[in-house]
């Protein structure tokens, strides 16, 4: 999927490409890619965000910006917490619970 959206990008871009260098830039994405998932010393960015718990929000509409710059966040996500089980951000992965006072 990601390689199709990429193309598409790059189709709809103003500059000329070609497909040697489309092949250029998907294999230093792949390169890339491996060589970070070698390192097993580092956490994924998903287990760094799966050792935060979940938030605790008294209404029961979450807004998550990703971060409290802006310059750091993601766009606006309003996420609705009417289930029981935690609510995730689809940007960056963070976890809203509602809190109940009963």
């Amino acid at each position: 999927m990601a390689s199709s959206l990429f193309k598409t990008l790059i189709k709809s871009s103003k500059f000329p490409i070609t497909t040697r260098n489309l092949s250029v830039v998907s294999n230093q994405i792949s390169e890339h890619t491996s060589k970070w998932m070698q390192d097993v010393s580092k956490k994924s960015p998903m287990e760094l965000i799966n050792e935060v718990p979940p938030i605790k929000v008294e209404g029961r509409i979450v807004v998550c910006e990703g971060d409290t710059n802006p310059a750091l966040g993601h766009p606006i996500e309003f996420i609705c917490l009417d289930l029981k089980e935690p609510a995730v951000c689809k940007y960056c992965g963070l976890r809203y619970v509602q809190d109940h006072h009963h």
